[in-house]
């Protein structure tokens, strides 16, 4: 089975997360969610909205389009 889309960009938000050495728990708190919430959104079980990537790009000092460029395109 392909990766879905949230597979791949929480798995790129992962990878930036260890470059910068940023945890789980400083992401939660800046998205106001929790651990748990966001250790799911990482392993792809939920999906980061638009709003939240903006502000988990902000964090991480990226351009939005990193976190979602690698992502396959759907199908149509």
């Amino acid at each position: 089975m392909p990766d879905s889309f949230s597979n791949t960009v929480g798995a790129t938000v992962r990878a930036e997360m260890a470059r910068r050495r940023v945890t789980q728990r400083q992401i939660a708190e800046a998205l106001g969610l929790s651990q748990t919430q966001i250790s799911r959104r990482l392993a792809g079980e939920v999906a980061f909205n638009v709003d939240e990537l903006a502000v988990v790009a902000d964090f991480l000092g990226v351009a939005i389009s990193t976190l979602v460029v690698s992502a396959p395109a759907s199908a149509a």
